[in-house]
């Protein structure tokens, strides 16, 4: 581990000598990550991109992109696109990126089964808005707005989320 790592406790997300509140998975934390199973997946994963809503907010740092109107995110495990951003209209299983809610105003994808995916090992892990405090995600990452924006600013090239097999 590096000092510039985020590193998943029990207490929250420990980054840049602070501890962040956060949320996970309703599945909890698995080794053994799968398709739907809720589950934030065991590892050391890169964070490889930072998307945002320009809509929404101005560009949180020079390397963010912006989530297009018809941005999507397949998670369909039957299809070549899997677990790779995808264009509207997309017939196969998928999430929206551009939501009418705030959770994904502002994404850090991890490299969790990404760029090649394994097929069934499950869809992104990203770090995004929580709905409210303690309220699970479906194996994302979720944070306070505010506290997710700063963690957007304060992230460098080597930056990792570490999520221990200890969590399990």
């Amino acid at each position: 581990m590096t000092p510039v790592d985020l590193v998943l406790t029990r207490q929250g997300l420990r980054f840049m000598g602070r501890l962040w509140p956060c949320t996970i998975g309703k599945g909890g934390v698995r080794a053994d990550k799968r398709e739907g199973d809720g589950a934030t997946p065991v590892g050391v994963h890169r964070i490889v991109a930072l998307l945002y809503r320009p809509d929404r907010m101005a560009r949180p740092t020079d390397w963010a992109v912006p989530i297009r109107p018809g941005d999507l995110w397949s998670d369909d495990p039957s299809h070549e696109d899997y677990n790779l951003m995808v264009r509207a209209p997309y017939p196969y299983s998928h999430e929206t990126l551009r939501r009418a809610d705030p959770l994904y105003d502002l994404v850090l994808l991890t490299d969790w089964n990404w760029p090649r995916a394994e097929k069934g090992r499950g869809s992104a892990t990203f770090l995004h808005r929580w709905r409210r405090p303690g309220y699970p995600t479906e194996g994302c990452v979720a944070f306070r707005s505010d506290h997710l924006q700063r963690i957007a600013r304060l992230i460098r090239h080597e930056t990792r989320l570490i999520v221990p097999a200890s969590l399990t």
